[in-house]
């Protein structure tokens, strides 16, 4: 391959890489501001609304398993933009207004969403294996970015159209459209050459245990804010609005928070502090929610939480390929991480809306909580360990669960 080629390919998966982010966090956080208007113009109970907020890292899970054999079939690039393709069906079958068409709508894009972020890690891998920890801040840094512009414009623009949430979820879908052209435009040409790997190797090792049990417990915790902050917040005596407003901020300053990865992981010789850090300034992220005094607390607090959610995320994904010798590996990594880890996220925002039901109030499930921020700094303190799995490419089991990098 010709330099000029080579570096048509590098810009090709750097525009990949953006704009497939941008696309797959917008039809999860659009849903949480105006869950309150689906529910009441569809008739629907608060726990269809707990099903509703549940579906999406449910299918994040499910999904991310069959990733890693559509990748090895397709290739990355032919994975990615189908997702685009089956994102764009979702975010249309959603608006179409039906109960029906919302939770299967809701099925299509967690089935589009799972597969591009499972994929994603092996492409970083791939094409910039110097850069993992920068590319992936990245990658981080569009997906808040997108999440954060769709939970902040989905009320005033459900109010401006005169359509209380079917026209504001339909269009999350012109945005996926432009990014499916650009990259079939960008990666024209593009080819993947895989390889026969056996990730069932992973299933056997502590260490790739380790980082997906700290995925699923900082997912788990994310999903609760995508789910439940609003509602947290109103119990406080914000506004709807105001209320959707600030879990736009959240999932803005969690792109902030992405972006000290990179500069934590150069200056350290491992990431265990900083994954033990990250869970503490989360458990005080939630208590200041909700336990704030007044409004000005819970804003300082929901900073703080987005800074320290947005770094654990991007943290999760930087493991992927810093504890993966290979892309191959990172792939199979990833899929095994995200499939479980979503699967154990799924739970959070169930459980939340459980106990709170339950107790009227929500000093049980602030404790459930700090339970899980706990889990989140013990799992970051040994996944962040400077070791590596085994690769799944003709690799052997190692005796200790890992091998040296």
């Amino acid at each position: 391959m010709t330099t000029q080629l080579r570096e048509r390919f590098a810009i090709g998966t750097s525009v990949l890489v953006v704009l497939v982010a941008l696309a797959l966090r917008p039809p999860v956080t659009a849903v949480a501001p105006v869950l309150d208007r689906i529910l009441g113009d569809l008739g629907l109970s608060s726990t269809f609304g707990g099903v509703l907020t549940t579906l999406p890292p449910v299918c994040l899970g499910v999904f991310a398993f069959v990733a890693p054999r559509l990748r090895q079939r397709f290739g990355d690039e032919r994975v990615l933009v189908g997702c685009l393709v089956v994102l764009l069906a979702g975010n249309l079958l959603r608006a179409a207004g039906s109960v029906w068409a919302l939770v299967g709508g809701t099925v299509v894009v967690g089935a589009g969403i799972a597969v591009a972020n499972v994929a994603l890690p092996g492409v970083i891998k791939r094409d910039f294996p110097s850069r993992v920890p920068g590319v992936t801040a990245l990658y981080t840094m569009c997906l808040t970015l997108g999440g954060a512009l769709a939970a902040s414009v989905v009320v005033p623009l459900g109010g401006a159209l005169g359509s209380a949430w079917r026209l504001p979820l339909g269009l999350l879908a012109v945005p996926v459209l432009l990014a499916l052209l650009l990259c079939a435009f960008a990666l024209r040409g593009a080819v993947s050459r895989q390889r026969v790997v056996r990730p069932g190797l992973l299933w056997r090792n502590r260490l790739a245990w380790q980082v997906t049990g700290f995925m699923g417990a900082q997912s788990l915790m994310a999903y609760v804010v995508f789910g439940w902050l609003p509602s947290m917040a109103q119990s406080q005596g914000m506004s709807a609005e105001a209320a959707g407003a600030l879990l736009g901020v959240q999932a803005a300053v969690q792109a902030l928070g992405s972006l000290t990865v990179p500069v934590l992981c150069r200056r350290l010789r491992d990431q265990r502090w900083v994954a033990m850090a990250l869970g503490v300034l989360t458990a005080l992220g939630f208590a200041g929610v909700l336990l704030a005094p007044g409004t000005a607390v819970v804003w300082t607090a929901t900073v703080v939480l987005g800074l320290a959610q947005g770094a654990a995320f991007g943290l999760a994904l930087t493991l992927f390929g810093l504890r993966a010798p290979d892309s191959d590996t990172t792939v199979a990594l990833s899929g095994m991480a995200q499939g479980a880890g979503y699967l154990i996220a799924a739970t959070g925002p169930l459980l939340i809306g459980v106990l709170h039901g339950a107790t009227g109030g929500w000093t049980v499930p602030l404790v459930l909580l700090m339970v899980c921020c706990a889990g989140e700094t013990v799992l970051g303190a040994v996944a962040g360990r400077d070791r590596q799995v085994p690769s799944v490419i003709g690799a052997q089991h190692a005796g200790d669960g890992t091998t040296a990098p």
